[in-house]
């Protein structure tokens, strides 16, 4: 009898993060191959019970470092990952092998809908984009930092008129009946790969880049890939609020993307479409074409 291939999967030790790696190790099932997961703490993890923002402990990459890590040096076979955490550089000597079928990328409120708060009420989050694209829906709202995994967040909502969450853990773990609204796209662009997982192993590894290829979704991968071509186009020192979102229609890849001032008094917002074999090619123009009109000098900051 032929025995199972195994793979070891680094992943932090968060309910989403073990739903993730389960997610992933469900779809790999079929073909023979069982994981093993790989805990790993992470500097953001670390960081969460102090209340730090995570605009200054590093934005994006203080939850991904440390599992990349593992797998480079040979600790683990595969690093599973929320796509929105990211950097939009690639870590040298890993690819993402795999994006398996993207989740719902919208955000949600809990405890309130939008047009149910209070004037003035208090909205707790640690998202920057969150809080800049609340402001210039409703400029008068107040902001507070919400930390912690969802189930912290969760037990600290009472605390807030309205707490914003990603929608899509909600639904993984079972609590979406907490969810008050959800978002609009047109109201609240997601971060770029939110909803979708990413799946990544070293460069030299063929056999596992194969294993990992039979779980990719073709039009998971378009769309984030035009959304951290975008990002990246912007630069990836941005600690601006920053959103994107594609969708495919047919053969075509469309993008809405925007950066904004951290307090949502200005927001410069595009959309951009072309085949979806160019998802790189359109997300870096609609980069530009938002830098052009206003987001360069957003991130030039004050004079």
């Amino acid at each position: 009898m032929t025995q199972p291939r195994r793979l070891r999967a680094a992943t932090r030790s968060s309910p989403l993060a073990r739903w993730q790696t389960e997610h992933v190790a469900a779809l790999l099932a079929p073909f023979g191959i069982v994981v093993e997961p790989v805990f790993v703490e992470t500097l953001g993890d670390r960081t969460q019970a102090l209340g730090t923002p995570l605009h200054e402990i590093g934005g994006q990459g203080v939850f991904v470092k440390e599992v990349q890590a593992a797998v480079l040096h040979g600790l683990a076979d595969i690093a599973v990952h929320s796509a929105k955490d990211l950097p939009s550089t690639q870590a040298p000597g890993l690819h993402i092998a795999a994006l398996p079928e993207r989740g719902d990328p919208r955000d949600a409120l809990i405890g309130s809908t939008l047009a149910g708060l209070r004037e003035g009420a208090l909205v707790g989050t640690g998202s920057v984009r969150r809080r800049a694209q609340l402001a210039a829906l409703r400029p008068d709202l107040r902001f507070a930092e919400l930390r912690g995994n969802v189930g912290t967040r969760l037990d600290k909502a009472a605390q807030f008129d309205a707490i914003v969450l990603a929608a899509v853990p909600l639904h993984r773990l079972g609590v979406a009946d907490r969810i008050a609204e959800v978002l609009d796209p047109m109201q609240m662009l997601p971060m770029v790969g939110q909803g979708a997982l990413a799946v990544e192993c070293r460069d030299d590894d063929a056999v596992t880049t194969a294993l990992l290829g039979t779980i990719d979704h073709a039009t998971t991968r378009v769309r984030v890939t035009a959304e951290r071509a975008f990002l990246a186009e912007l630069g990836s020192g941005c600690d601006l609020p920053v959103g994107a979102l594609a969708v495919v229609e047919v053969d075509e890849v469309a993008i809405d993307g925007l950066i904004a001032a951290l307090d949502g008094s200005v927001v410069v917002r595009g959309g951009r479409r072309g085949p979806s074999a160019d998802a790189v090619g359109i997300g870096r123009a609609l980069a530009a074409e938002i830098l052009a009109a206003g987001g360069a000098e957003l991130l030039r900051g004050p004079r």
